[in-house]
């Protein structure tokens, strides 16, 4: 449904968008609506409980200076009914994540927040995840950051034993490692502990992570009452030091013997900026804090940007029993109601408390204000930097958007081009790209650079995205080759600089080379110089993270293609299988043979070739 005028109406095309008029043809079913501007940019996503009854809130009442001017621009609106307010909080916040509204309040992405893994394999781990979850195996988190979780696997291998070990590692060792001698592994690897006694340590640990772990203490009492009437002394004993073990963590750590499962958030502003802060508890221990900094227009208020946050930071993910804001968003019970839909339990929200919340309440808050400074501060010496910056290479203005260009390479191999992006508030790495070169005279740059840069600028003319500072790292004959590309694909209005190392190749002698030839040293002291180094230092990162993973690719790749009757599928198994070509070497014939797809002719042969003996076609390769 949209609030465009019918086909062949005679109204102007700027005529103002009857809001009012196109409310009151809406359903009273939950849904999300999108206001767009004249010119089909999108202005403004949201969610209701009741589409009818919010959009047509927007005109019928007074609002802000920037809700009013927000709606003074609409033209048109669509709306997308959904069958429950879960369902519309869930559309919400992937179309703001796809369209970017400019009226709404923008999270970073979430996507590197660290989860802890338990593996679904026939000898499950604890492990540490950061990204998509997409591998098998049941994910606890998200946590507050890297200590929180990596404090929480520490405590699991103290308690409960899990291997962490890779595939590769477990499936060759032939005796207990170093975390087995300091008692933090089982060593299921050489047999120390039994299949189904694994199980009950992989089923406790899934039990304690999920907050139930008085479920964990009474187990573990019953087994070690029943070893201690089997006269079994010594399994008694370990489970009594276990429970000992757990007692004592919880004790340190619960919140006042309150079993809470709860995020306390907080949210402060400031000059343009929002910080909001969680404080979360789970089973009753402190998770510890997690900040997030944003941009607002001016008249968002606190309870605007924690509507706007929880419906996108629970977008997806686990959801406590209990929220404690520090600020009422609007249509609360609505925002409970949906978030208690995805959970799968109830979710309480909560403003007014006393007690230990508000004191928890209060630390958050705390928290928020020093989020916000750390983050006024970190952004007025990124403005400093990029006003030094624009004095010194002469330029209109402070550069908004700037991209540096590398290349990296081992005598030729595995050539690979890095492009970063920096803008107004620092790097942007969703926007990085890596270009793999080929078809050029193994170890020439300027080919390589020539390639790089076709390929991104080509795709920039047509998309329309450019920067306005280009930064090439190398000298002369370098930025002549970046200046001879643009030239051929028509790129106009762009700086191009080029950074060339010191003489000494140390930090702060860089030459920046203009397409004029002239050459100037800002000296270590600059604060643009040091922008620039900041940005050249990451391109020559990204680019050797690149190339070394293509060189290692190339080289695993390359071995096993000349073994006769290994082809693609096989060789993608094989390196999956053992987690690269070193833990293949490592394996025998007959763990080779276990591979999908491969005979125990060819583990016989794959064997020999990796270990350089001959293929006898089968016979007499070792195990």
């Amino acid at each position: 449904m949209t609030g465009e005028p019918a086909p062949g109406s005679a109204a102007p095309a700027a005529a103002a968008f009857d809001g009012r008029a196109f409310a009151r043809g809406l359903t009273t079913e939950p849904g999300v609506y999108r206001m767009f501007d004249a010119g089909g940019g999108v202005l403004y996503v949201g969610k209701a409980a009741n589409l009818r009854k919010r959009v047509s809130s927007y005109f019928s009442k007074q609002h802000g200076p920037r809700i009013a001017l927000m709606v003074a621009r609409i033209a048109r609106i669509e709306v997308t009914a959904t069958r429950t307010a879960a369902e519309a909080l869930i559309l919400e916040n992937q179309l703001i994540k796809a369209l970017k509204p400019r009226f709404n309040i923008l999270m970073r992405d979430d996507k590197s927040y660290p989860y802890l893994l338990l593996t679904q394999e026939a000898w499950p781990r604890l492990v540490y995840h950061r990204g998509g979850r997409s591998r098998p195996g049941r994910y606890f988190g998200p946590y507050p950051g890297t200590f929180a979780v990596r404090d929480t696997l520490e405590l699991m291998s103290k308690l409960f034993r899990l291997r962490t070990c890779e595939d590769s590692v477990f499936r060759n060792r032939t005796r207990p490692c170093l975390q087995h001698q300091i008692g933090r592994c089982s060593a299921p690897c050489v047999g120390l502990v039994g299949e189904a006694e694994y199980r009950d340590a992989v089923r406790r640990v899934a039990l304690f992570l999920e907050g139930r772990s008085d479920e964990v203490m009474g187990e573990l009492g019953q087994a070690m009452d029943a070893a201690a009437q089997a006269l079994d002394f010594e399994t008694a004993a370990a489970l009594r030091d276990q429970i000992a073990a757990i007692r004592k963590v919880q004790a340190r750590q619960y919140v006042d013997g309150d079993r809470a499962e709860l995020d306390v958030v907080a949210c402060v502003l400031g000059a343009g900026l929002a910080a909001v802060v969680v404080l979360s508890f789970r089973d009753g221990m402190n998770l510890g804090t997690q900040a997030h900094t944003m941009r607002v227009e001016q008249g968002v208020d606190e309870a605007e940007v924690l509507g706007a946050f929880l419906a996108q930071h629970y977008g997806g993910r686990g959801v406590p029993r209990e929220l404690v804001l520090s600020h009422e968003p609007e249509e609360l019970d609505t925002l409970a109601e949906a978030l208690s839909q995805q959970a799968g339990h109830a979710v309480q929200i909560r403003v007014r408390v006393r007690g230990d919340r508000a004191r928890y309440l209060e630390i958050a808050r705390r928290n928020a204000t020093l989020a916000l400074a750390t983050e006024q501060a970190s952004r007025a010496s990124q403005q400093a930097r990029l006003e030094d910056l624009e004095a010194l290479l002469g330029l209109p203005a402070p550069p908004a958007r700037i991209e540096c260009f590398d290349i990296s390479h081992t005598l030729g191999e595995a050539t690979v081009a890095s492009n970063v992006v920096f803008g107004p508030e620092g790097a942007i790495p969703g926007q990085y790209r890596r270009y793999n070169i080929s078809g050029i005279e193994p170890g020439d740059d300027y080919a390589a650079m020539h390639q790089a840069l076709s390929r991104r600028f080509r795709r920039g003319m047509e998309e329309g995205v450019l920067p306005d500072l280009l930064l090439i790292d190398g000298g002369k004959g370098q930025l002549a080759r970046a200046l001879e590309v643009l030239r051929e694909l028509g790129v106009e209005g762009m700086t191009v600089i080029g950074v060339a190392k010191g003489e000494a190749r140390r930090a702060g002698d860089e030459r920046l080379v203009f397409p004029d030839g002239r050459e100037l040293r800002p000296g270590a002291t600059s604060p643009g110089l040091q922008l620039i180094q900041q940005i050249r230092d990451e391109a020559h990162r990204f680019a050797i993270t690149g190339h070394r993973r293509r060189r290692q690719k190339a080289r695993d790749t390359s071995r096993l293609e000349d073994i006769p009757g290994v082809g693609p599928r096989r060789r993608q198994a094989l390196l999956k299988h053992f987690g690269g070509l070193a833990g293949l070497k490592e394996a025998g014939v007959e763990e080779i043979a276990r591979v999908e797809g491969v005979s125990a002719a060819i583990a016989r042969r794959i064997y020999a070739f990796l270990h350089g003996l001959p293929d006898d076609g089968g016979e007499g390769a070792r195990v």
